[in-house]
């Protein structure tokens, strides 16, 4: 019984751990984004959650990439928008009436902040 306990316990780690690495490889290529606009001047602004952690502002996120992702500049990122397109239902709460989610227009810089936080957030919660 124990054995098969814990062939149990292994092929869930081993099922999650694909998840864990695509959402460590977000953040590092989100860290580079960071950088590369930091070094250059930014004045688009996006649509940015005031509170990252509420689950009615996921579709916000989603939109607000979309939207960088449209900037000629992110060309090179193109890898961190179709992966984190790919983790967008794992990341979506389920299908509900999703409430109106407080926002306001931002520099891209802060949305890409507040984006760095979401996902460092979802990695934690996918580790527990």
């Amino acid at each position: 019984m124990q054995t098969h306990l814990y062939l149990l316990l292994l092929a869930v780690g081993i099922s999650a751990a694909p998840h864990m690495s695509s959402m460590a490889e977000l953040l590092t290529l989100v860290q580079q984004m960071r950088a590369s606009m930091a070094r250059d001047s930014w004045d688009m602004r996006i649509e940015t959650p005031d509170n990252i952690d509420d689950v009615n502002c996921v579709s916000t996120i989603f939109e607000g990439a979309e939207q960088l992702k449209t900037n000629a500049a992110m060309k090179n990122f193109s890898i961190f928008f179709q992966k984190f397109e790919r983790l967008k239902q794992s990341l979506t709460p389920s299908p509900a009436k999703e409430v109106k989610c407080d926002t306001e227009r931002k520099n891209a810089i802060i949305f890409v902040e507040k984006l760095m936080m979401f996902i460092r957030r979802n990695i934690k919660k996918a580790r527990v």
